[in-house]
Protein backbone atom coordinates (compact mmCIF):
# COMPACT_ATOMS: atom_id res chain seq x y z
CA UNK A 1 0.00 0.00 0.00
CA UNK A 2 1.41 3.63 -0.91
CA UNK A 3 2.36 5.96 1.53
CA UNK A 4 0.70 9.72 1.65
CA UNK A 5 0.01 12.49 4.64
CA UNK A 6 -3.44 13.20 5.03
CA UNK A 7 -3.28 17.43 4.43
CA UNK A 8 -6.63 19.72 4.84
CA UNK A 9 -6.23 19.17 0.83
CA UNK A 10 -6.02 15.86 0.83
CA UNK A 11 -3.50 13.12 0.38
CA UNK A 12 0.02 14.33 -0.50
CA UNK A 13 2.90 11.73 -1.98
CA UNK A 14 6.30 12.01 -0.47
CA UNK A 15 9.38 12.13 -3.02
CA UNK A 16 12.75 11.38 -1.43
CA UNK A 17 16.24 11.14 -2.25
CA UNK A 18 19.10 10.52 -0.24
CA UNK A 19 22.88 11.94 -0.46
CA UNK A 20 25.05 9.41 1.61
CA UNK A 21 28.62 10.99 2.59
CA UNK A 22 30.38 7.83 3.84
CA UNK A 23 33.52 7.91 5.29
CA UNK A 24 36.12 5.42 3.40
CA UNK A 25 38.10 3.34 5.56
CA UNK A 26 42.03 3.65 4.59
CA UNK A 27 45.19 4.45 6.89
CA UNK A 28 45.57 7.41 5.34
CA UNK A 29 43.93 10.24 3.94
CA UNK A 30 42.42 10.93 0.22
CA UNK A 31 45.23 13.24 -0.90
CA UNK A 32 47.81 13.16 2.14
CA UNK A 33 49.48 10.20 4.36
CA UNK A 34 47.99 11.56 7.43
CA UNK A 35 46.23 9.10 9.37
CA UNK A 36 42.71 8.38 9.91
CA UNK A 37 41.69 6.65 13.51
CA UNK A 38 38.86 8.03 14.92
CA UNK A 39 39.05 9.76 18.50
CA UNK A 40 42.64 11.12 18.25
CA UNK A 41 43.83 14.22 20.12
CA UNK A 42 42.43 17.21 18.28
CA UNK A 43 44.31 18.55 15.40
CA UNK A 44 46.93 15.33 15.75
CA UNK A 45 46.48 14.09 12.64
CA UNK A 46 46.99 17.06 10.33
CA UNK A 47 49.52 16.89 7.42
CA UNK A 48 50.31 20.63 5.53
CA UNK A 49 47.98 19.17 2.51
CA UNK A 50 45.16 19.17 4.90
CA UNK A 51 45.92 22.49 6.70
CA UNK A 52 46.09 24.25 3.21
CA UNK A 53 49.39 25.48 3.67
CA UNK A 54 50.78 27.33 0.31
CA UNK A 55 52.74 25.08 -2.46
CA UNK A 56 51.48 21.69 -0.92
CA UNK A 57 50.17 19.57 -3.68
CA UNK A 58 48.00 16.30 -3.04
CA UNK A 59 48.90 13.20 -3.86
CA UNK A 60 45.94 10.36 -4.55
CA UNK A 61 45.64 7.51 -2.25
CA UNK A 62 45.52 4.45 -3.75
CA UNK A 63 43.80 2.54 -1.89
CA UNK A 64 40.99 5.24 -1.33
CA UNK A 65 40.06 4.94 -4.94
CA UNK A 66 40.16 0.83 -4.78
CA UNK A 67 37.75 1.27 -2.02
CA UNK A 68 35.70 3.27 -4.08
CA UNK A 69 35.46 0.89 -7.32
CA UNK A 70 34.68 -1.85 -4.93
CA UNK A 71 31.63 0.06 -3.63
CA UNK A 72 30.53 1.17 -7.17
CA UNK A 73 30.81 -2.87 -8.06
CA UNK A 74 28.75 -3.63 -5.00
CA UNK A 75 25.98 -0.93 -5.88
CA UNK A 76 25.79 -2.70 -9.11
CA UNK A 77 27.13 0.48 -10.93
CA UNK A 78 29.11 1.41 -13.54
CA UNK A 79 32.89 1.77 -13.20
CA UNK A 80 33.94 5.21 -15.45
CA UNK A 81 37.37 4.47 -16.18
CA UNK A 82 38.29 8.15 -16.81
CA UNK A 83 36.78 10.37 -14.04
CA UNK A 84 38.25 14.11 -12.76
CA UNK A 85 38.74 16.14 -10.07
CA UNK A 86 37.41 19.48 -9.24
CA UNK A 87 37.75 22.26 -6.91
CA UNK A 88 34.58 23.11 -5.10
CA UNK A 89 34.91 26.33 -4.14
CA UNK A 90 33.45 28.10 -0.57
CA UNK A 91 34.31 29.74 2.38
CA UNK A 92 33.95 28.04 6.05
CA UNK A 93 36.07 27.96 8.66
CA UNK A 94 37.14 24.16 8.51
CA UNK A 95 37.44 24.58 5.12
CA UNK A 96 41.46 25.75 4.81
CA UNK A 97 42.33 25.83 1.34
CA UNK A 98 39.23 27.62 0.65
CA UNK A 99 37.72 24.62 -1.51
CA UNK A 100 37.03 21.26 -1.64
CA UNK A 101 38.24 19.10 -4.23
CA UNK A 102 35.75 16.67 -5.42
CA UNK A 103 34.51 15.26 -8.48
CA UNK A 104 31.29 16.81 -10.01
CA UNK A 105 30.73 16.38 -14.01
CA UNK A 106 32.88 12.70 -14.55
CA UNK A 107 32.66 10.72 -11.21
CA UNK A 108 34.47 7.51 -10.76
CA UNK A 109 31.16 5.60 -10.30
CA UNK A 110 28.25 6.21 -12.80
CA UNK A 111 24.72 4.62 -12.41
CA UNK A 112 23.56 1.45 -10.18
CA UNK A 113 20.90 0.11 -8.25
CA UNK A 114 20.19 -1.41 -4.66
CA UNK A 115 17.55 -3.40 -3.69
CA UNK A 116 15.75 -3.02 -0.46
CA UNK A 117 13.51 -5.16 1.58
CA UNK A 118 10.00 -4.06 3.13
CA UNK A 119 7.65 -5.19 5.12
CA UNK A 120 5.65 -8.35 3.97
CA UNK A 121 8.73 -9.05 2.23
CA UNK A 122 8.16 -6.49 -0.27
CA UNK A 123 10.96 -5.37 -2.16
CA UNK A 124 12.22 -2.30 -4.13
CA UNK A 125 14.93 -1.24 -6.23
CA UNK A 126 16.38 1.93 -5.47
CA UNK A 127 18.56 3.72 -8.48
CA UNK A 128 21.95 5.36 -8.20
CA UNK A 129 23.05 7.89 -9.71
CA UNK A 130 26.61 8.39 -9.10
CA UNK A 131 29.44 7.50 -6.41
CA UNK A 132 31.97 10.50 -6.72
CA UNK A 133 34.90 10.99 -4.49
CA UNK A 134 36.19 13.92 -2.31
CA UNK A 135 37.78 14.89 0.47
CA UNK A 136 35.95 16.00 4.23
CA UNK A 137 36.27 19.26 5.92
CA UNK A 138 36.90 19.54 9.22
CA UNK A 139 35.03 20.05 11.83
CA UNK A 140 33.80 23.52 14.03
CA UNK A 141 33.58 23.17 17.80
CA UNK A 142 31.26 25.54 18.95
CA UNK A 143 30.51 24.29 23.01
CA UNK A 144 34.17 24.31 23.74
CA UNK A 145 34.33 28.26 24.60
CA UNK A 146 31.58 31.09 25.46
CA UNK A 147 32.62 33.65 22.79
CA UNK A 148 35.03 31.41 20.37
CA UNK A 149 34.50 28.13 18.09
CA UNK A 150 37.40 26.00 17.88
CA UNK A 151 38.87 24.17 14.64
CA UNK A 152 39.98 20.27 14.72
CA UNK A 153 41.30 19.36 11.03
CA UNK A 154 41.50 15.44 11.82
CA UNK A 155 39.18 15.28 9.40
CA UNK A 156 40.29 17.47 7.02
CA UNK A 157 41.16 15.45 3.42
CA UNK A 158 39.23 12.19 5.14
CA UNK A 159 38.36 10.38 2.17
CA UNK A 160 34.31 10.19 1.53
CA UNK A 161 31.99 8.19 -1.18
CA UNK A 162 29.15 10.46 -1.95
CA UNK A 163 26.30 8.13 -2.89
CA UNK A 164 23.37 10.28 -4.29
CA UNK A 165 20.44 7.92 -5.06
CA UNK A 166 17.56 8.91 -7.30
CA UNK A 167 14.41 10.18 -5.93
CA UNK A 168 12.67 6.53 -5.97
CA UNK A 169 11.90 6.72 -2.57
CA UNK A 170 8.48 7.32 -0.95
CA UNK A 171 8.09 6.74 2.39
CA UNK A 172 10.24 7.23 5.49
CA UNK A 173 10.62 3.34 5.80
CA UNK A 174 12.11 3.58 2.45
CA UNK A 175 14.51 5.78 3.62
CA UNK A 176 15.55 4.32 6.26
CA UNK A 177 15.24 0.60 4.42
CA UNK A 178 17.80 2.13 1.78
CA UNK A 179 20.16 3.69 4.24
CA UNK A 180 20.59 0.37 6.06
CA UNK A 181 21.10 -1.28 2.73
CA UNK A 182 24.01 1.01 2.11
CA UNK A 183 25.25 0.07 5.48
CA UNK A 184 25.39 -3.27 4.90
CA UNK A 185 26.53 -3.62 1.98
CA UNK A 186 29.93 -1.12 2.72
CA UNK A 187 30.22 -3.03 5.80
CA UNK A 188 30.09 -6.49 4.31
CA UNK A 189 32.56 -4.89 1.14
CA UNK A 190 34.77 -3.34 3.94
CA UNK A 191 34.95 0.10 2.02
CA UNK A 192 33.07 2.20 5.02
CA UNK A 193 32.98 1.47 8.73
CA UNK A 194 29.07 2.45 9.20
CA UNK A 195 30.12 4.09 12.37
CA UNK A 196 27.00 6.62 12.14
CA UNK A 197 27.75 7.39 15.63
CA UNK A 198 31.04 8.70 14.93
CA UNK A 199 30.25 10.52 11.94
CA UNK A 200 31.69 8.14 9.20
CA UNK A 201 28.57 7.76 7.67
CA UNK A 202 26.05 10.91 7.08
CA UNK A 203 23.01 11.75 4.84
CA UNK A 204 21.55 14.30 2.61
CA UNK A 205 18.05 14.07 2.56
CA UNK A 206 15.67 15.87 -0.05
CA UNK A 207 12.22 16.05 0.06
CA UNK A 208 9.31 17.42 -1.74
CA UNK A 209 6.19 16.70 -1.70
CA UNK A 210 3.16 16.23 -4.30
CA UNK A 211 -0.33 15.56 -5.46
CA UNK A 212 -1.16 12.38 -6.89
CA UNK A 213 -0.34 12.53 -10.83
CA UNK A 214 1.81 15.80 -10.76
CA UNK A 215 5.59 16.60 -11.24
CA UNK A 216 8.36 17.39 -8.61
CA UNK A 217 7.54 20.45 -6.73
CA UNK A 218 10.34 22.50 -5.19
CA UNK A 219 12.71 19.92 -2.68
CA UNK A 220 14.63 21.12 0.21
CA UNK A 221 17.67 19.58 1.65
CA UNK A 222 17.93 18.19 5.22
CA UNK A 223 21.61 18.31 5.73
CA UNK A 224 24.44 16.04 8.07
CA UNK A 225 21.47 13.79 9.70
CA UNK A 226 23.63 10.63 11.68
CA UNK A 227 21.05 7.87 12.13
CA UNK A 228 18.98 5.85 10.06
CA UNK A 229 15.51 6.61 12.96
CA UNK A 230 16.57 10.52 12.57
CA UNK A 231 16.16 10.06 8.30
CA UNK A 232 12.78 8.76 8.95
CA UNK A 233 11.79 11.48 11.46
CA UNK A 234 13.34 14.17 9.13
CA UNK A 235 11.70 13.12 6.46
CA UNK A 236 8.37 13.06 8.22
CA UNK A 237 9.10 15.98 9.79
CA UNK A 238 9.94 17.89 6.40
CA UNK A 239 7.15 16.87 4.37
CA UNK A 240 4.17 18.00 7.32
CA UNK A 241 6.34 21.04 6.84
CA UNK A 242 5.97 21.60 3.29
CA UNK A 243 2.42 20.04 3.04
CA UNK A 244 1.40 22.91 5.62
CA UNK A 245 3.46 26.09 3.48
CA UNK A 246 1.98 24.43 0.27
CA UNK A 247 -1.67 24.60 1.78
CA UNK A 248 -1.60 27.95 3.35
CA UNK A 249 -0.54 28.77 0.12
CA UNK A 250 2.59 29.73 0.30
CA UNK A 251 5.91 28.33 -1.85
CA UNK A 252 8.39 26.10 -0.56
CA UNK A 253 11.54 28.03 -1.04
CA UNK A 254 14.49 25.68 -2.14
CA UNK A 255 16.43 25.58 0.70
CA UNK A 256 19.28 23.84 3.25
CA UNK A 257 17.86 23.00 6.64
CA UNK A 258 18.77 21.13 9.83
CA UNK A 259 16.75 18.57 11.76
CA UNK A 260 16.15 19.41 15.10
CA UNK A 261 16.36 15.76 16.81
CA UNK A 262 15.08 17.19 20.50
CA UNK A 263 11.98 19.24 18.98
CA UNK A 264 11.49 16.71 16.01
CA UNK A 265 11.10 19.70 13.40
CA UNK A 266 13.78 21.31 10.65
CA UNK A 267 14.85 24.62 10.51
CA UNK A 268 16.14 26.66 7.83
CA UNK A 269 19.89 26.97 7.38
CA UNK A 270 21.18 28.85 4.35
CA UNK A 271 19.21 29.01 0.85
CA UNK A 272 20.23 26.32 -1.19
CA UNK A 273 23.06 26.51 -3.63
CA UNK A 274 23.30 24.98 -7.19
CA UNK A 275 26.42 23.94 -8.89
CA UNK A 276 27.60 27.53 -10.27
CA UNK A 277 27.52 29.03 -6.66
CA UNK A 278 30.45 26.63 -6.00
CA UNK A 279 32.35 27.97 -9.14
CA UNK A 280 33.55 24.38 -10.05
CA UNK A 281 36.55 23.84 -12.26
CA UNK A 282 38.98 20.84 -12.50
CA UNK A 283 41.77 20.92 -10.08
CA UNK A 284 44.74 22.19 -11.80
CA UNK A 285 46.99 19.98 -9.32
CA UNK A 286 45.42 16.80 -10.45
CA UNK A 287 45.38 14.95 -13.94
CA UNK A 288 42.40 12.87 -14.41
CA UNK A 289 42.00 9.64 -12.95
CA UNK A 290 42.56 6.57 -15.59
CA UNK A 291 41.78 3.15 -14.46
CA UNK A 292 42.69 0.38 -16.46
CA UNK A 293 40.19 -2.40 -16.91
CA UNK A 294 41.77 -5.27 -15.77
CA UNK A 295 42.42 -3.97 -12.80
CA UNK A 296 38.85 -3.15 -11.98
CA UNK A 297 38.14 -6.74 -12.84
CA UNK A 298 41.14 -8.10 -10.32
CA UNK A 299 38.72 -5.85 -7.65
CA UNK A 300 35.95 -7.21 -8.94
CA UNK A 301 37.59 -10.94 -8.20
CA UNK A 302 37.96 -10.16 -4.69
CA UNK A 303 35.19 -8.98 -3.89
CA UNK A 304 33.59 -10.79 -0.78
CA UNK A 305 29.78 -12.71 -1.21
CA UNK A 306 27.25 -9.65 -0.75
CA UNK A 307 24.25 -10.13 1.47
CA UNK A 308 21.55 -10.69 -0.89
CA UNK A 309 23.40 -13.27 -2.68
CA UNK A 310 24.57 -15.33 0.57
CA UNK A 311 20.96 -14.57 2.06
CA UNK A 312 19.39 -16.54 -0.92
CA UNK A 313 22.13 -19.31 -0.37
CA UNK A 314 21.15 -19.62 3.23
CA UNK A 315 17.41 -19.94 2.12
CA UNK A 316 18.22 -22.63 -0.19
CA UNK A 317 20.07 -24.89 2.63
CA UNK A 318 16.67 -24.38 4.32
CA UNK A 319 16.54 -21.62 6.52
CA UNK A 320 13.22 -19.61 6.30
CA UNK A 321 13.11 -15.84 4.88
CA UNK A 322 13.36 -14.29 8.14
CA UNK A 323 16.08 -16.33 9.43
CA UNK A 324 18.13 -16.09 6.06
CA UNK A 325 17.87 -12.38 6.40
CA UNK A 326 18.36 -11.77 10.90
CA UNK A 327 21.62 -13.86 10.56
CA UNK A 328 22.62 -11.65 7.19
CA UNK A 329 22.39 -8.07 8.72
CA UNK A 330 25.24 -8.14 10.02
CA UNK A 331 28.53 -8.86 8.36
CA UNK A 332 29.88 -10.58 11.70
CA UNK A 333 26.33 -12.15 13.03
CA UNK A 334 26.80 -14.03 9.54
CA UNK A 335 30.59 -15.21 9.95
CA UNK A 336 29.46 -16.75 13.12
CA UNK A 337 26.79 -18.49 11.83
CA UNK A 338 28.96 -20.01 8.96
CA UNK A 339 31.17 -21.09 11.40
CA UNK A 340 28.69 -22.80 13.46
CA UNK A 341 26.50 -24.19 10.30
CA UNK A 342 29.68 -25.81 8.78
CA UNK A 343 29.15 -29.35 8.39
CA UNK A 344 26.47 -29.46 10.05
CA UNK A 345 22.43 -28.85 9.99
CA UNK A 346 21.99 -25.71 8.60
CA UNK A 347 18.27 -24.97 10.27
CA UNK A 348 19.31 -26.70 13.75
CA UNK A 349 22.51 -24.17 14.04
CA UNK A 350 20.27 -21.02 12.23
CA UNK A 351 17.47 -22.25 15.18
CA UNK A 352 20.38 -22.40 17.96
CA UNK A 353 22.05 -18.42 17.06
CA UNK A 354 18.73 -16.85 16.60
CA UNK A 355 17.47 -18.47 19.67
CA UNK A 356 19.73 -19.79 22.84
CA UNK A 357 22.81 -17.32 21.52
CA UNK A 358 20.72 -14.44 20.77
CA UNK A 359 18.76 -14.42 23.91
CA UNK A 360 22.36 -14.82 26.09
CA UNK A 361 23.64 -11.47 24.36
CA UNK A 362 20.84 -9.38 25.44
CA UNK A 363 20.67 -11.34 28.34
CA UNK A 364 24.38 -10.57 29.13
CA UNK A 365 24.30 -7.00 26.97
CA UNK A 366 27.29 -9.25 24.93
CA UNK A 367 28.12 -8.13 21.29
CA UNK A 368 28.94 -10.93 18.72
CA UNK A 369 32.07 -9.15 18.45
CA UNK A 370 32.81 -10.55 21.86
CA UNK A 371 30.51 -13.76 22.31
CA UNK A 372 30.09 -15.30 26.07
CA UNK A 373 30.40 -18.80 23.58
CA UNK A 374 32.62 -19.24 20.64
CA UNK A 375 31.12 -20.02 17.79
CA UNK A 376 33.23 -22.76 17.51
CA UNK A 377 32.22 -24.40 20.88
CA UNK A 378 28.45 -23.95 19.65
CA UNK A 379 28.85 -25.70 16.78
CA UNK A 380 30.67 -28.35 18.72
CA UNK A 381 27.60 -28.55 21.09
CA UNK A 382 25.09 -29.43 18.20
CA UNK A 383 27.66 -32.41 17.47
CA UNK A 384 26.99 -33.71 20.90
CA UNK A 385 23.21 -33.16 20.02
CA UNK A 386 23.74 -35.22 16.23
CA UNK A 387 25.82 -37.91 17.47
CA UNK A 388 22.88 -38.78 20.10
CA UNK A 389 25.71 -37.92 22.87
CA UNK A 390 22.95 -35.23 24.44
CA UNK A 391 19.41 -34.67 23.96
CA UNK A 392 18.28 -31.38 22.91
CA UNK A 393 17.08 -30.33 26.44
CA UNK A 394 20.44 -31.27 28.15
CA UNK A 395 22.26 -29.28 25.48
CA UNK A 396 20.44 -26.57 26.73
CA UNK A 397 21.55 -27.12 30.25
CA UNK A 398 25.15 -27.60 28.94
CA UNK A 399 24.19 -24.26 26.91
CA UNK A 400 23.73 -22.60 30.21
CA UNK A 401 26.93 -24.01 32.09
CA UNK A 402 29.10 -22.80 28.42
CA UNK A 403 28.05 -19.25 29.26
CA UNK A 404 28.96 -19.19 32.98
CA UNK A 405 32.39 -21.36 32.76
CA UNK A 406 33.25 -20.92 28.99
CA UNK A 407 34.30 -24.61 29.30
CA UNK A 408 34.11 -26.34 26.10
CA UNK A 409 30.89 -28.42 25.74
CA UNK A 410 32.44 -32.13 25.48
CA UNK A 411 34.52 -31.18 28.99
CA UNK A 412 30.82 -30.28 30.43
CA UNK A 413 29.60 -33.58 29.32
CA UNK A 414 32.20 -36.03 30.79
CA UNK A 415 33.00 -33.89 33.98
CA UNK A 416 28.90 -33.78 35.09
CA UNK A 417 27.88 -36.98 33.66
CA UNK A 418 25.34 -35.37 31.72
CA UNK A 419 25.99 -38.20 28.39
CA UNK A 420 22.62 -39.43 27.45
CA UNK A 421 21.18 -43.06 28.30
CA UNK A 422 21.32 -45.25 25.32
CA UNK A 423 21.18 -48.64 26.99
CA UNK A 424 18.01 -50.13 26.43
CA UNK A 425 18.07 -52.13 29.29
CA UNK A 426 18.27 -49.22 32.14
CA UNK A 427 15.71 -47.92 29.41
CA UNK A 428 13.41 -50.69 29.90
CA UNK A 429 14.43 -51.16 33.46
CA UNK A 430 13.18 -47.15 34.33
CA UNK A 431 10.15 -47.54 32.51
CA UNK A 432 9.04 -50.94 34.41
CA UNK A 433 9.56 -49.37 37.56
CA UNK A 434 7.16 -46.17 36.62
CA UNK A 435 4.32 -48.53 35.42
CA UNK A 436 4.33 -50.27 38.64
CA UNK A 437 4.73 -47.45 40.68
CA UNK A 438 1.68 -45.91 38.47
CA UNK A 439 -0.32 -48.82 37.67
CA UNK A 440 -4.09 -47.15 37.93
CA UNK A 441 -2.95 -44.58 35.02
CA UNK A 442 -1.81 -47.49 33.17
CA UNK A 443 -4.80 -48.89 33.59
CA UNK A 444 -6.50 -45.56 32.82
CA UNK A 445 -4.30 -45.65 29.61
CA UNK A 446 -5.58 -48.74 28.16
CA UNK A 447 -9.29 -47.86 28.73
CA UNK A 448 -8.62 -45.33 26.24
CA UNK A 449 -6.72 -42.21 27.97
CA UNK A 450 -3.89 -41.94 25.61
CA UNK A 451 -2.95 -37.77 26.48
CA UNK A 452 -1.62 -39.98 29.48
CA UNK A 453 1.51 -41.13 27.36
CA UNK A 454 3.25 -37.78 27.74
CA UNK A 455 2.67 -38.32 31.65
CA UNK A 456 4.46 -41.32 31.61
CA UNK A 457 7.61 -39.96 29.39
CA UNK A 458 7.86 -37.08 31.77
CA UNK A 459 8.16 -39.34 35.10
CA UNK A 460 11.18 -42.30 32.67
CA UNK A 461 12.82 -38.81 31.57
CA UNK A 462 12.71 -37.75 35.64
CA UNK A 463 13.70 -41.14 36.89
CA UNK A 464 16.15 -40.99 34.38
CA UNK A 465 17.45 -37.58 35.59
CA UNK A 466 16.63 -36.32 31.87
CA UNK A 467 19.41 -38.12 30.46
CA UNK A 468 16.86 -40.97 28.40
CA UNK A 469 17.35 -41.08 25.02
CA UNK A 470 13.88 -39.40 24.28
CA UNK A 471 13.36 -41.78 21.06
CA UNK A 472 14.66 -45.09 22.91
CA UNK A 473 11.87 -43.66 25.66
CA UNK A 474 9.06 -43.34 23.28
CA UNK A 475 9.66 -46.81 22.08
CA UNK A 476 10.42 -48.60 24.83
CA UNK A 477 7.07 -47.02 26.55
CA UNK A 478 4.80 -48.03 23.56
CA UNK A 479 6.14 -51.24 23.69
CA UNK A 480 5.48 -51.96 27.47
CA UNK A 481 1.67 -49.97 27.42
CA UNK A 482 0.96 -51.88 24.02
Amino acid sequence: MSYTIEGSTGPWEVVIGLEVHAQIVSHAKLFSGAATAFGAEPNSQVSFVDAGFPGMLPVINRECVAQAVRTGLGLNAKINLWSRFDRKNYFYADLPQGYQISQYAHPIVGEGAVEIELEGGVTKRIGITRLHLEQDAGKSLHDQHPQKSFIDLNRSGVALMEIVSEPDMRSPEEAGAYLSKLRQIMRYLGTCDGNMDEGSMRADVNVSVRKAGEGFRTRCEVKNVNSVKFVMQAVEAEARRQIEVWESGGTVEQETRLFDTQRGVTRSMRSKEDAHDYRYFPDPDLPPLVLEANWVEQLKATLPELPDVRRARYMALGLSAYDAHVLTIEKETAAFFETVAKGRDAKLAANWVTGDFFAALNRLKRDISDPPVTAENLGALLDLIADNTISGKIAKDVFEIMLETGQAPGTIVEERGLKQVTDTGAIEAAVAKVLEANADKVAEYRSGKDKLFGFFVGQVMKAMQGKGNPGLVNDVLKKALG
